[in-house]
């Protein structure tokens, strides 16, 4: 059974689609692409997909990952195209590598955020950051399926900037790393965090969008590419036919 691991996007208006809406969308297309799909056992049987870690609805995404297990050989990048092909423009697949180590989702420990907070002054967006890292703790409140629950939002928070983007009206834009922890932190509780400390309410929904998820590196604060040590695992490309003829040719005599 070869295994393959893929990115994939969630742009546009297609940041509205829900993880249910997404995973029907990807099973119609592994069967236009034919897809020789591995199933699993019992009386529903249904494909082997293993999703990870995905964004929440309302927000787009340029990585986001999945695993498909197949019971024939594929090239990973043909197969990419074929699937990219098969979804709707916005569901894009990005990359795709062999899997050939373990723990995909023991790599996906925090996500870098972009949060674009339209009618916002920039300088109002650096103050209400520098309050929030300040603070030792800023507690919010979030309804889950077991009602109201307070928690803390600045642990998880490894990183947190604001910059201004250029245009005709206010615009700030915040750059969040996250890490991935229980209960999980979102963007919408770092907002509410801002709010809680600096009364920063933007008057408008913030559009966001993660632009990585991976390992984070505590040294760096970098959050580095979760398919990296896949490719680094690849076996190296066996000689060429020439190469290996000139390094078996025989010796001439000594002149």
């Amino acid at each position: 059974m070869q295994r393959i691991r893929l990115r994939y996007t969630k742009r546009g208006r297609l940041r509205f689609t829900s993880h249910r809406d997404f995973q029907r969308a990807f099973e119609r297309a592994l069967r236009r692409a034919e897809v020789p799909m591995a199933y699993s056992a019992g009386f529903t049987p249904h494909p082997k997909v293993s999703y990870a870690n995905a964004a929440p609805t309302g927000t787009g995404s340029e990585a986001e990952f999945l695993e498909i297990a197949l019971t024939d050989h594929r090239d990973p990048d043909k197969l990419r195209e074929l699937l990219d092909e098969s979804l709707p423009d916005g569901l894009d697949i990005i990359d795709a590598v062999e899997a050939r180590t373990t723990g995909l989702a023991d790599r996906l420990t925090a996500s870098v955020w972009e949060l674009r907070l339209d009618g916002v002054e920039p300088r109002d967006a650096e103050s209400a950051v520098a309050a929030f890292l300040a603070a030792e703790t800023v507690e919010v409140r979030r309804k889950t399926k077991n009602g109201m629950r307070t928690f803390d939002a600045r642990g998880a928070v490894a990183a947190l900037e604001a910059s201004d983007r250029t245009g005709d009206t206010p615009c700030a834009i915040l750059r969040l790393v996250v890490r991935h922890v229980t209960p999980a932190v979102r963007p919408d509780d770092v907002l509410s965090g801002l709010r809680a400390v600096a009364d920063l309410a933007p008057p408008v929904p913030a559009a966001v969008t993660r632009l990585a998820q991976g390992l984070f590196d505590e040294e760096s604060g970098t959050v580095t590419d979760p398919l990296a040590p896949d490719r680094e695992a690849a076996p190296a490309a066996p000689p060429t036919a020439a190469g290996t003829a000139s390094a078996t040719a025989p010796e001439g005599p000594a002149a």
